[in-house]
């Protein structure tokens, strides 16, 4: 019996003070930060033919801005071109305010710019497909992104740079 208390005891979990430090994100608050819609064109564009050419461009950051408070913000750039001119310009900022609690340091980056740009993108991707309905074009829908699989990628690429400038270049 002893030995089962002592063992409650060792549980951080389960601290005799009530104190929780199991570690938690929690999504406290989503928004759009920045929203532009140019339509530079019209009229004229609304006759045009060709098939639009678009640029979608992601961009992700995250800002400490409190006391375990992180904002992490998707920056979309979308661009609609066909050959008489520009067809439409999207600029959007959507956030998320997340509060961090008992998080190590190393597994902040992971979700800021994995799993938080997960949880933001279909309501990023709603008002973008809103925003070019409301400018008179039929909704452009994102594909969905692996942000993921991304962020995997960055993390090799950094990995295998670091090796690279690490290894000689050459005898001397």
């Amino acid at each position: 019996m002893a030995d089962e208390t002592s063992a409650d005891l060792n549980n951080p979990a389960l601290q005799p003070n009530g104190e929780d430090t199991s570690p938690a994100i929690g999504l406290i608050s989503q928004y759009v930060k920045d929203l532009s819609f140019e339509n530079p064109n019209a009229p004229a564009v609304y006759q045009w033919q060709d098939a639009p050419q678009v640029d979608v461009q992601f961009n992700i950051a995250a800002d400490g801005v409190g006391e375990n408070l992180y904002e992490v913000s998707l920056k979309i750039d979308v661009t609609s071109k066909a050959d008489q001119g520009t067809i439409f310009v999207i600029d959007l900022k959507y956030a998320g305010l997340f509060g961090v609690r008992n998080v190590p340091d190393d597994q902040l980056q992971p979700f800021f710019l994995a799993e938080a740009p997960r949880i933001l993108f279909p309501f990023a991707r709603r008002v973008v497909a809103d925003a070019v309905r409301d400018g008179g074009f039929p909704p452009l829908l994102l594909e969905p992104i692996d942000f993921h699989s991304l962020f995997m990628q960055q993390v090799e690429a950094a990995q295998a740079e670091q090796v690279a400038q690490m290894t000689p270049a050459g005898e001397a």
